[in-house]
């Protein structure tokens, strides 16, 4: 539009200034209308932005604190039985047999729960000692386990998906001293 007002100030002749006068007042009125239209736009995406950022900061809130809501509620079938075997261990006529059995059952579920949740257990028994993965406690002569592999475990370790939760505390064999 700017290009027609210059040819039509252009026909009318470059000495008349009302003509000229006019032409840039529609020049200036066309800038203007451009740059007020350009400003709601930034008004409008900064407002736009600052929704997001808002919507965002609620979800991360609401994650946080919901975000295990899941998780304990699978947990809670454990709880329940957890509950009713100390209600079983209560009775008079209880039998260190049955609650063996239902503090095993009870564990089985605890690991089930655990594993359904990316949770793996670190049971290095046997295997070589691997810092990464095992804090050693102690060093014990062994000829029945090679040396610097795991001859026993105090605590099993756990990790979550990749990441190391909990080493497992160990005791690492090494050679009898007369093997030297």
């Amino acid at each position: 539009m700017t290009e027609q007002t210059d040819l039509h100030t252009e026909a009318q002749g470059a000495g008349d200034p009302a003509a000229e006068i006019a032409a840039l007042k529609a020049q200036l009125a066309e800038a203007q209308q451009q740059a007020a239209a350009a400003r709601d736009q930034q008004l409008r995406a900064i407002a736009e932005l600052d929704n997001v950022r808002k919507r965002a900061e609620r979800e991360i809130g609401t994650a946080n604190k919901y975000g295990a809501e899941r998780i304990l509620g699978d947990l809670l079938a454990v709880t329940d039985s957890l509950e009713l075997g100390l209600k079983a261990a209560a009775a008079p006529d209880a039998s260190a047999k049955a609650i063996a059995e239902g503090l095993a059952l009870t564990h089985k579920q605890l690991h089930s729960f655990l594993e359904k949740h990316g949770v793996k257990v670190v049971d290095p028994a046997g295997h070589p000692f691997n810092p990464e993965l095992h804090e050693a406690v102690s060093a014990v002569e062994s000829a029945e386990v090679a040396p610097n592999h795991v001859l026993s475990v105090m605590q099993k370790g756990y990790r979550l998906h990749e990441r190391l939760l909990r080493p497992a505390m160990v005791t690492v064999a090494r050679a009898p001293a007369g093997n030297g």
